[in-house]
């Protein structure tokens, strides 16, 4: 899978030679990535593939303290940069020339944008010839190529591996070291990963993804994106909490999907924001997975009808202050209904989860029996929502009927108890 990124750099030496790549487990789908999801085709887990991940391919490595750099953010909304190659070496700005956007100014000189669009237009072309050339001559162990897609800027790729099939999302990235003027108040608060991780390890790097904001240039804008931290903060969260994440997830990304409002990447932030907002012996409670369910279905509520869910690491760019009082009412009246019978709607996802585990189970019987096997069968992956909290929802509803419960309340004061019935504290 990596060495495909490896065989494009041969092909026009325009990637890195020396690249590091970073493999998230879960597709762009899954939210792993802040990116758009509105053009991505939709892939169903079971019936189009067993396992999903998402690799991120620097087109451009700027990791040299002494290359000088402008993210010009002077046209773009917050949490997104146009990218100026006007500092760069003469070898560099020729070798990339073809995947810029080029203004004139008045005064003679020419600047390069970095475009996102024509890197992907790039980056899918040569991925397609790299694949071709594999598939006319294929090798003892390799996996087969079912299925490659470009997905606005994304390369979906499905690879056959014994009786598995997993799916790729290949994003071309801009990869930089260390972090962004924009973000550095976010350092100076408090968070719940002090003492837990080092600092350095949060700050070692950051990306631009290509996805532009709303009313952003698409061939310029670029996003900031902070996937490498995001990594490391994912070491600090419960296991409750990442259980109770994983089942909001199941129930709300096909029902919220259309019209496009929130993404998995907004119920995220969300979370990472109720982890600094609430006590760490509270957020350790291993059975409150229920608990937290409730909690992220109402912080979701609360964000929708206000239009705002800051970006965590920016936290002065709110990611929903473009959503119409119309997308909003429709969304929050769905939500209304999950609230009311969260664990009806719970099982319902728990259903969808075991119908795709059995049609991969079917495949790999009917496949090789030597076959990899995939993380959703049986055995039980920890992300995924099982009955047990399904049980759990239903019985804090049944004991506590027509009121409201609510586990994320007051983030200025977390000294009261954070699991509310009403008025009641518990």
């Amino acid at each position: 899978k990596c060495q495909t990124p490896g065989m494009v750099q041969k092909l026009d030496q325009k990637l890195p030679v020396a690249n590091e790549y970073l493999l998230l487990s879960g597709g762009v789908r899954e939210g792993v990535v802040d990116l758009d999801l509105d053009e991505l085709n939709v892939y169903a887990r079971g019936t189009d593939y067993d396992m999903d991940f998402t690799l991120l391919v620097p087109a451009l490595k700027l990791h040299d303290r002494n290359q000088p750099v402008t993210l010009d953010m002077r046209h773009s909304a917050l949490c997104h940069s146009w990218l100026s190659l006007r500092l760069f070496d003469e070898g560099t700005i020729s070798k990339w020339k073809d995947c810029c956007t080029i203004v004139d100014h008045i005064n003679g000189a020419t600047n390069y944008f970095f475009s996102p669009t024509k890197v992907a237009d790039w980056f899918y072309d040569s991925i397609s010839i790299v694949l071709s050339e594999i598939q006319k001559k294929p090798q003892r162990g390799m996996p087969k190529v079912e299925k490659v897609e470009k997905n606005g800027t994304i390369i979906s790729i499905i690879l056959g591996v014994g009786s598995s099939r997993m799916l790729y999302d290949i994003v071309p990235v801009v990869s930089f070291k260390g972090w962004p003027a924009v973000a550095q108040s976010w350092l100076m608060e408090n968070h719940f990963w002090d003492g837990k991780i080092t600092e350095e390890e949060v700050i070692s790097g950051f990306y631009l993804v290509p996805a532009c904001s709303y009313k952003g240039k698409k061939d310029n804008e670029w996003r900031l994106s902070f996937a490498r931290s995001e990594v490391q903060l994912k070491k600090c969260i419960s296991s409750s909490l990442m259980q109770a994440y994983q089942a909001c997830k199941a129930i709300i990304i096909k029902l919220l999907s259309r019209p496009k409002a929130i993404s998995p990447y907004h119920l995220r932030s969300m979370m990472l924001w109720a982890c600094d907002r609430l006590p760490a012996n509270y957020l350790a409670q291993e059975d409150y997975a229920a608990h937290f369910l409730l909690g992220l279905i109402d912080d979701l509520q609360h964000c929708l009808v206000n239009k705002m869910c800051p970006n965590y690491f920016i936290p002065q760019c709110n990611m929903l202050e473009h959503l119409s009082e119309e997308t909003v009412m429709l969304h929050a009246r769905k939500l209304s209904s999950v609230r009311s019978d969260p664990a009806e709607h719970l099982r319902t996802a728990i259903e969808h989860v075991k119908a795709a585990n059995r049609l991969t189970l079917d495949l790999q019987r009917r496949g090789s029996t030597t076959s990899i096997p995939s993380p959703q069968s049986d055995g039980g992956d920890p992300n995924q929502p099982d009955d047990r909290l399904a049980k759990k929802l239903q019985q804090l509803v049944t004991e506590n009927p027509g009121k409201s419960i609510s586990v994320f309340i007051n983030p200025d004061d977390v000294t009261r108890p954070h699991f509310r019935i009403d008025d009641k504290f518990f």
